[in-house]
């Protein structure tokens, strides 16, 4: 398949507010976050919208002050289908975020993993019919969308004590299109196994890295760009956006190292993540 990215003719949260197109269309929300359109459908993925963290860490050795504003307010996108959590980090399950955002979208499902159901209900507010937990393995259909989540590494396999995986991917399917979005990961034995197996055509992989600097402080990391690079040619994905980047300053990649890769593996369609531009089918 072949996939573009190109500028959007409108501001994001003019789009985001319109009904969802049949054609794909994958904007990014910064950090891990992305809103998929897909067959007439919505979903959200880790959406950080909010300063939650800079409060938190506010005069830390790690302040989390954004280097980006929020493209859009939590409760500015409309027709939302399916809100996907992939671990209970932060700035992936936002308690800042989920709530404005899932009351602006009666309808739509929150997607977390079984291993985080605790803090799926305290930072969401949902329980019930609502909240669907999942794991590793498993296989969802949300109307016309079916979601397999895969095992993910950030920085290491961890399962809680029912032996459900803390850390989540998930493959979204739907008229005939593969995306994969890895969670945060790093390279384990089996990924590429497990991934290629599920045939993905594009991928969305978090490139900032990892130092043993924030290791040793309970931040983990994710792929290099050479090793995103690398995945993306391991699973047959015929394109990547590579995000996690741009945040946070003390655990970020540069624009300029994400665009000299890119530019050196011209036979991939690879993306860096933008605002402002949205990757499509040609």
């Amino acid at each position: 398949m072949p996939f573009i990215a190109r500028a959007t003719t409108n501001p994001l949260p003019a789009l985001l507010a319109q009904p969802p197109a049949a054609a794909l269309a994958i904007h990014w929300l910064g950090q891990a976050g992305f809103v998929i359109d897909v067959a007439g459908r919505r979903v959200v993925i880790d959406p950080y919208l909010s300063d939650t963290l800079e409060i938190k860490y506010r005069g830390s050795e790690t302040p989390h002050a954004r280097m980006m504003p929020a493209p859009v307010a939590a409760d500015g996108i409309a027709h939302v289908d399916a809100v996907l959590v992939t671990h209970a980090h932060t700035d992936h399950m936002d308690p800042g975020t989920l709530p404005a955002l899932l009351s602006a979208n009666p309808s739509a499902v929150l997607l977390a993993p079984k291993a985080a159901r605790a803090e799926a209900i305290e930072r969401s507010g949902l329980d019930g019919e609502r909240l669907v937990l999942t794991n590793a393995g498993e296989r969802l259909s949300l109307g016309a969308l079916t979601v397999t989540p895969t095992r993910a590494a950030h920085e290491a396999l961890e399962r809680d004590g029912e032996g459900h995986h803390r850390f989540l991917g998930y493959l979204i399917e739907a008229d005939g299109l593969r995306l994969w979005h890895s969670g945060d990961c790093v390279p384990f034995d089996g990924l590429v196994e497990d991934v290629a197996a599920l045939k993905p055509d594009i991928a969305l992989l978090p490139v900032n890295g990892r130092r043993p600097e924030l290791s040793a402080r309970g931040i983990a990391g994710n792929f290099s760009l050479d090793e995103a690079m690398a995945l993306t040619r391991a699973i047959g994905a015929a394109a990547s956006v590579f995000h996690h980047y741009g945040l946070f300053a003390f655990n970020t990649e540069s624009p300029e190292r994400i665009d000299a890769v890119i530019a050196e593996h011209r036979d991939l369609a690879l993306f860096r993540a933008m605002t402002g531009t949205v990757v499509t089918l040609g």
